[in-house]
């Protein structure tokens, strides 16, 4: 008689995804995506999406626990193209003085603000959502997406005011800069009452980005040294 082995203490096999499961994965993923992007988290509700995705209910506990971590699977989607745009922004030449990197970070920037085409279309409206009603994924989101550029940017201000990156100066004029770019993006309340402000070609993005980079730069240089507190001055 052949002996069988005994697999006790190895560790077990998990088994392949079959290709069945896989594409109702995607559907599902894919049909999140898109009622997340156009409705924000609260408002879609998992019916929504598995009638979408032509799945049954119970696909969506299945492939992702819940509706939250079916979201958080879309975030990571928006987190690995953010990646790549964050990447370009804070790409300046080998040897850019810390002026070159401001600017080559508004000039790429900016164009994304004012006309998201492509994944950054749907990830603007994702985030919209996002900032008008947080979900538990915010603070991944600040961490994965948004931190990497502030803290890139607090570097190249705290070279430029020659200081240290927690200097209280150095996020106040982050903030300023971002608050300048982020006028551009697409806001129907804005279009309405500031419609000709609007950049219209590429030749007005670039003159704006140009303007705000500037005006950031002669502004961040014309900031005065903090005060020394009194509690720092040593008395004779």
């Amino acid at each position: 008689m052949r002996r069988r082995l005994s697999t006790r203490g190895l560790p077990k096999r998990t088994p392949r995804p079959r290709a069945h499961d896989v594409e109702t994965r995607q559907r599902l993923l894919d049909a999140a995506l898109h009622l997340f992007t156009e409705h924000g988290f609260s408002k879609t509700s998992v019916r929504d999406i598995c009638h979408e995705a032509g799945a049954n209910l119970a696909a969506v506990n299945y492939h992702f626990g819940d509706k939250l971590g079916l979201y958080m699977d879309v975030v990571r989607v928006a987190l690995d193209a953010i990646r790549e745009m964050n990447d370009v922004t804070m790409q300046a030449r080998e040897g850019s003085t810390p002026d070159d990197k401001l600017r080559h970070y508004v000039r790429t920037y900016l164009p994304r603000i004012v006309k998201p085409e492509g994944q950054a279309s749907w990830i603007h409206k994702l985030m919209g959502h996002e900032m008008t009603e947080p979900t538990p994924a915010a603070q991944f989101i600040t961490e994965q997406m948004i931190l990497p550029r502030i803290r890139y940017l607090a570097v190249v201000v705290s070279d430029l005011l020659g200081c240290s990156a927690d200097d209280p100066r150095v996020n106040r004029s982050i903030v300023s800069l971002q608050a300048q770019c982020l006028f551009y993006a697409p806001d129907a309340f804005r279009d309405a009452v500031f419609g000709d402000w609007r950049p219209r070609t590429p030749t007005e993005v670039d003159a704006i980005a140009t303007h705000i980079a500037e005006f950031s730069l002669a502004g961040i240089r014309a900031i005065p040294l903090p005060l020394i507190p009194e509690t720092a001055i040593v008395k004779a």
